[in-house]
């Protein structure tokens, strides 16, 4: 403490000016909260609360970027869309001229005609494919694979899509291939029939055990075949699982055999679906016509070669074709690229008995495979027949486009089912970004945005402090300076 009355060292002088120096900083604070609106001006001011505040900026700069991000990905998406869209919308022209051709009814120049607009369309799609691109990069040729979204703020947030080659030569139909032979020693495939030798009746063409089948998907399907198990019971645990593996099946059975009457003609009994139906017959003619008489229960048809000598049977559905009670006549057929005649049927001094076993077509808008397939007469891949190959300049190669093109929109649905699936996850992202920028801008508010009616506040009492101080620093300085009248 000074000395009473001294004028070198003034207390109360020092003390007013120190408060008006802290009033002063205070001052200045506030002003700078009021002016930037912010209560966070520098480390300084919180060095916490800063560090705080740069992390919820560094946040919010990384969501309002990766909104971007996404909008730039919808926006591609949209594009590849489009074009997918005219695809389609080409193809299904396909669609038509193949049902078309199929009629029949065109002369040869009129098929060839409209043969001409089909490789017009298919190059079409393969130059809609090769031309589609987004900023340069390519979409619809094969090339766009792993491309990675980043559709968060933060590393591993990201979501990669892949889009398939549309070209007209890589979409179409992919389908398991059988085995060539349609008759041979021992098992058989192919066509497939229950006799291994003549006139004996085997436990069954098909080999039991299980099939395996992995679509494009990667998701693999199992069934169990049965030595004697129908092709149509096949194809339908197949289609069973056709949801999941994005496979399905068709079954056939149809079979040319030689016909041969014996004494009494041919005498049998034949049975696909429903019960069996009693045939007796004395020529290959009358054979077919009581066979056909017979279809609507046994689900058969018969035709008969134009010289008379063979007969092919039909089951519609693909169903065995179960001919039992054999008594007259015989059924051959030879063996696949042989001149060896198979029986297939033969009287003998009993009866003889047997079953005719159909074709399993595994297809699918997208390459598959198939394990231990041999069993059903399958081969372990696919093989596709592109939207690029089809022919519409006869009847069948009409038939045949139509199951391509179908497999092809079938495709290229799917790929927009992939693209849209995809488009409602960026829009998703989207919104839950906003969602989290809103937060995260709230959050940060409440860190470093200023409180500006209590700043006014607090302003203004420094601003009275701060002239009570200089008020206090007059009085003190005037008291000072009246000990110098104490002076001679």
């Amino acid at each position: 403490m000074s000395a009473v009355g001294s004028i070198l060292t003034n207390q109360g002088a020092l003390n007013a000016l120190n408060s008006i120096t802290a009033t002063n900083n205070l001052n200045n604070s506030l002003e700078q909260q009021l002016s930037s609106g912010l209560s966070i001006n520098s480390p300084a001011d919180n060095p916490a609360g800063y560090i705080t505040a740069q992390g919820f900026t560094s946040q919010l700069n990384g969501l309002t970027q990766a909104v971007s991000n996404a909008n730039q990905g919808v926006s591609l998406l949209q594009t590849a869309e489009g074009a997918l869209q005219q695809q389609i919308g080409v193809v299904q022209q396909l669609n038509s001229i193949a049902v078309q051709a199929a009629n029949g009814t065109q002369s040869a120049s009129e098929s060839q005609s409209l043969q001409n607009v089909v490789t017009q369309l298919t190059g079409q799609v393969t130059t809609i494919a090769s031309q589609t691109q987004f900023n340069n990069i390519s979409l619809l040729d094969g090339t766009f694979s792993g491309v990675q979204f980043q559709v968060g703020a933060n590393e591993g947030q990201t979501l990669s899509l892949s889009i398939g080659n549309t070209s007209a030569n890589t979409i179409g139909l992919n389908q398991s291939s059988a085995s060539a032979a349609i008759f041979g020693a021992g098992k058989t495939t192919g066509v497939l029939t229950t006799f291994a030798a003549a006139n004996a009746a085997t436990a069954g063409a098909f080999a039991a055990g299980n099939v395996s089948y992995t679509g494009n998907n990667g998701y693999t399907g199992t069934i169990t075949a049965a030595a004697n198990s129908s092709a149509a019971a096949l194809a339908t645990k197949i289609n069973n699982l056709a949801s999941k593996t994005g496979v399905t099946a068709q079954a056939t059975n149809s079979v040319t055999l030689k016909a041969t009457a014996g004494t009494n003609g041919f005498a049998f009994k034949i049975q696909g679906s429903g019960s069996a139906q009693t045939i007796n017959a004395t020529t290959v003619s009358a054979l077919a016509a009581q066979i056909n008489g017979q279809t609507g229960t046994t689900g058969i048809s018969a035709t008969v070669s134009t010289n008379g000598a063979s007969i092919s049977l039909t089951q519609a559905n693909g169903k065995n074709i179960v001919i039992t009670g054999v008594t007259s006549g015989s059924l051959s057929a030879s063996a696949q690229g042989t001149s060896a005649t198979h029986n297939v049927l033969k009287s003998t001094a009993g009866s003889a008995s047997g079953v005719i076993q159909g074709q399993v077509e595994v297809q699918s808008s997208a390459a598959f495979s198939v394990t231990n397939g041999n069993a059903i007469g399958l081969s372990g891949g696919s093989k596709l027949t592109s939207l690029a190959d089809i022919n519409v300049t006869t009847t069948a190669g009409a038939d045949t486009a139509i199951n391509v093109v179908k497999f092809a929109l079938q495709g290229l649905n799917n790929q927009g089912g992939v693209l849209g699936a995809a488009q409602q996850r960026l829009t998703a992202s989207i919104n839950n970004l906003n969602t989290s920028s809103q937060n995260v801008t709230s959050a940060l508010g409440v860190v470093q945005d200023a409180n500006i009616p209590q700043v006014s506040n607090q302003l203004t009492q420094a601003q009275i402090q701060a002239q009570a101080g200089v008020a206090a620093l007059k009085s003190s300085t005037t008291l000072q300076q009246s000990y110098l009248s104490l002076l001679p």
